[in-house]
């Protein structure tokens, strides 16, 4: 069993995020899902980045600091889009980390100041035509990741829907977020 903390997109925690972190649980996983914005969810990603806009994006992060704050170390960070951040700053920044799992985005690695932590597995997912990942560049972002670790891997899904594993939104894509929970089901096993 693995532990991980999942952090939700611009939308919020929503019910398809929940659902996500439910499959997890059944397969016998430890899933934290830390609400960053204390029971905000948006009916559309500008609305919500609006609100993070608002917020402050160091807010964010910092609430993404405190969820860990009675957690242990040895995590698999996991992040959808936004979530992705503090989820990659985490898992290359603080000792530990068992994994990481970035569905439709991935910041640059030089972005946290350091490389990616030796021995660390990730896993990066995303469509092959989202404007989000591909157009904004997390796509490039992705594959030097990958290319530096030894246990790193590409994901790239035909569509162009940015939250394609969100069950409880328009974008949901149903075979593309099989497959995806399918090889996050495999990483997590490995890790045991």
């Amino acid at each position: 069993m693995a532990e991980v903390l999942l952090f939700h997109h611009a939308q919020g925690l929503t019910p398809g995020v929940v659902e996500f972190a439910d499959e997890l649980r059944r397969a016998g996983h430890s899933v934290h899902t830390p609400d960053l914005f204390d029971g905000r969810t948006f009916d559309d990603i500008e609305t919500g980045m609006s609100f993070v806009n608002e917020l402050g994006f160091s807010e964010v992060m910092a609430r993404g600091e405190q969820a860990i704050a009675q957690l242990p170390s040895a995590l698999v960070y996991a992040g959808f889009s936004l979530g992705v951040v503090p989820a990659q700053k985490l898992a290359q920044t603080r000792p530990g980390a068992r994994g990481a799992l970035l569905f439709y985005s991935c910041i640059p690695v030089a972005e946290f100041g350091q490389t990616w932590p030796q021995g660390v597995p990730v896993q990066v997912h995303g469509m092959d035509a989202d404007p989000y990942f591909v157009g904004e560049g997390d796509i490039d972002a992705a594959r030097a990741l990958i290319q530096t670790t030894e246990d790193g891997e590409l994901f790239l899904y035909p569509g162009d829907q940015h939250y394609f594993a969100d069950s409880s939104l328009p974008s949901y894509d149903a075979a593309a977020s099989a497959l995806l929970l399918q090889r996050v089901l495999e990483f997590l096993a490995k890790l045991q």
